[in-house]
């Protein structure tokens, strides 16, 4: 079922993609019907693998040769379908046009970005070369790109992520197209660099008046931007309609789940997630009826045999879901039969717990050379630049911040386990700098970590068991202990012992964390440091791993050092928090009062720009949009490391500002913490 309308800019009916692959059929998209209409931003939601991007990919024609599609995408009367490559180029990029993901592989790294807006212009428009240059510095202007006349003729890889992306904007809005393609526009983007494109993008569309079709899997981004949603799940739309009706009364199991699964920084510190057991649907081998009814607590024998279609809601005539019982999923929410929270997580409270883990005034720096064959130092990087900081027994530590604040030296420094170049490390009693050889093998049992990505983590020639094994042979264990505390360890992260001889490649991304960490937890550590554990996962998976985390650390009196740029996950799984800016910590505190309170400009900005998955609460908040881009830790600024780009310093009194760009702040005592601000948010 597809809700018609007039006013649709494109129509596509009944779109099908299936790539060939050795494991048989990849169905792709199965039957996807969308209106996009003039004005109004759709977004189309999903998690990896669920066919969003192969959606917008086949609608501007960019699909391999290889693709299989069938079905209608309808513009201006005709089958973009239908046309060849080179009959299709007179709409890319003038009609329609595309936001790719990745600016920095969407971007031609030999060309200035000037040229290559030009060139868009002169093949689309008959104006003259010195008209497209003065248009190009009018884009950039428009997207926020500073010096716009002075960077048009820089070249990609001079620009930070953020500042790339909204060169794509203005790539793609340059000759005012009637429909823009946003495909995962604000992935591995920091929130406050999110913000700023975002920005960029509301003000390019108040411009061309195009419609956006927003690909994205953050609900939060959708909710703050888009007027109608669309969710996808195994090549399917299951539910679609206007977006404050589908975040107030979802009518698909699937989506209900995403919703409760999605850490909120609004949400109380400490809340448990409700998780969608099991793991996305293969689109090679998909079920006979519904593709989500194996992870749904809602399913029937109907849901197992019969593939729903999309049935209008009959409360709402622009709302629709893809489910056998969706006139009883109401009911079955109201009565708390779906998708449940678990208990809030309790962090030790015990005054008197040691410390696991100090830092005092810890200093990182790499050298800055010049030259090919007569290298020569000419500077120091400071990476890591006077961190203090302090973790009890059986608590959480999160550090966060921007991407080069410092964080991945901070751990690197922390795991290293030697003395520092300056400051001091002491890690469950013991210096760093003070210990011997045999001592710091001894100390690595108690210390371990999880990494970022658990597939390049993992060993792929190895079994999983092999693989947990590793750390027990190496200290020594018979192997009737290995085989006794491989299915222990297994069965404590909710992963089947009997799957021990299988390889990483056969379990999903969320199972492949939960073996990394029963790998971490081999040796009975007391600290574990966390190196953006769920940054890889799915929404509905994260929510399981984080979740265990938190079931692991009551369960086992653990100590974490958790990092990450996601402050909505720092809500849920830590007890203090620590903000870092520039190789320096400039906040800490307990994460509920940090939260609620902030007292550093700059942790009032990064919290004001974590999107929130409530239509209602996002669009009635004040965003701050820092401006400018990070300095470089190679020549960080004077005084106050935050002042060129602080909210607060732009409304101080002359005297004071200049205070804050000639005098460095010191950490001191704030209402719940400490923060390094020479005048802090709140304080008389």
């Amino acid at each position: 079922m597809t809700l018609s309308h007039t006013d649709a800019l494109i129509q596509i009916r009944d779109l099908s993609v299936t790539f060939p692959s050795e494991s048989g059929s990849v169905e792709a998209v199965r039957n996807v019907s969308l209106d996009i209409r003039a004005g109004e931003v759709l977004g189309i939601v999903g998690e990896s693998g669920s066919g969003k991007s192969v959606t917008s990919l086949a609608t501007i024609g960019l699909l391999p040769d290889s693709a299989r599609v069938s079905g209608e995408v309808l513009y201006n009367g005709k089958n973009l379908l239908k046309l060849t490559d080179e009959e299709m180029s007179q709409y890319r990029g003038s009609d329609i046009a595309m936001i790719f993901q990745d600016p920095l592989s969407a971007l031609n790294p030999v060309q200035t970005i000037g040229h290559q807006i030009a060139e868009a212009l002169l093949i689309h428009q008959n104006i003259s070369k010195s008209a497209a240059d003065k248009k190009v510095v009018e884009l950039l202007d428009v997207v926020g790109i500073p010096k716009p006349q002075e960077r048009a003729r820089s070249y990609p890889h001079e620009f930070s992520g953020g500042m790339r992306q909204r060169v794509m904007i203005a790539l793609a809005i340059a000759n005012e197209p009637k429909v823009l393609l946003a495909d995962e526009p604000t992935t591995a983007l920091d929130v406050t660099v999110q913000a700023q494109v975002l920005d960029a993008l509301k003000h390019a569309r108040d411009i061309t008046g195009a419609a956006i079709v927003l690909v994205t899997h953050d609900m939060g981004v959708v909710a703050g931007l888009a007027d109608r949603i669309a969710i996808m799940y195994a090549g399917k739309i299951v539910e679609q309609g206007p977006v404050n009706e589908v975040f107030a009364q979802p009518a698909m199991p699937y989506t209900i789940g995403l919703l409760h699964s999605i850490p909120r920084v609004d949400a109380k510190a400490g809340s448990r997630l409700a998780s969608i057991p099991g793991s996305p649907a293969s689109p090679v081998d998909l079920p006979q009826g519904c593709a989500f009814a194996p992870r749904c607590p809602a399913a029937q024998d109907i849901c197992l045999s019969a593939n729903p279609p999309l049935v209008q809601i009959v409360s709402s005539p622009d709302h629709a879901a893809a489910c056998a019982r969706v006139d009883q999923i109401q009911g079955l929410v109201a009565s708390n039969k779906l998708f449940e929270e678990g208990p809030a997580h309790s962090p030790t409270k015990n005054e008197s717990a040691v410390n696991v883990l100090e830092l005092k005034d810890l200093k990182k720096t790499f050298p800055l050379m010049k030259g090919a064959i007569m290298r020569r130092r000419i500077g120091s990087v400071f990476a890591v630049d006077g961190v203090s900081l302090t973790l009890k027994q059986g608590q959480s530590l999160a550090l966060v911040g921007e991407s080069g604040c410092g964080k991945t030296t901070t751990l690197i420094e922390i795991l290293n386990l030697v003395a520092p170049e300056s400051g001091s490390i002491t890690v469950l009693g013991k210096n760093a700098a003070t210990i011997s050889k045999k001592e710091r093998l001894a100390l690595r049992k108690d210390l371990q970590i999880v990494f970022q990505d658990p597939f390049a983590s993992l060993d792929a020639r190895l079994p999983i068991g092999e693989a947990i094994c590793e750390p027990l042979k190496t200290f020594g264990y018979s192997k009737t202990d290995q085989r006794a505390r491989l299915s222990e360890l297994l069965l404590l992260v909710g992963l089947n012992p009997m799957h021990a001889n299988r390889f990483p490649s056969e379990f999903s991304g969320g199972q492949r964390q939960r073996i990394a960490i029963a790998r971490a937890l081999a040796l009975n550590p007391k600290l574990l440091v966390l190196d953006e554990p769920v940054s890889a996962l799915d929404v509905s998976v994260r929510a399981g791993v984080l979740n265990l985390l938190a079931e692991l650390q009551e369960k086992l009196s653990l100590s974490y050092l958790f990092v990450s740029h996601d402050l909505a996950v720092v809500q849920h799984i830590a007890d203090q928090v620590a903000v870092m800016y520039l190789g320096s910590i400039v906040e800490t505190g307990p994460v509920a009062e940090v939260f609620k309170d902030p007292q550093h400009p700059y942790t009032q900005a990064l919290l004001s720009a974590v999107p929130i998955p409530d239509p209602i609460i996002e669009r009635g908040r004040s965003r701050i949009v820092l401006q400018g881009e990070i300095p470089s830790p190679a020549n960080p600024p004077s005084g106050c490391r935050f002042h060129n780009r602080c909210q607060i310093r732009m409304i101080l009194p002359k005297d004071q500002q200049d205070r804050c760009s000639t005098e460095r702040p010191v950490m001191k005592k704030s209402t719940h913490g400490e923060v390094a601000c020479h005048f802090p948010i709140g304080a008389k």
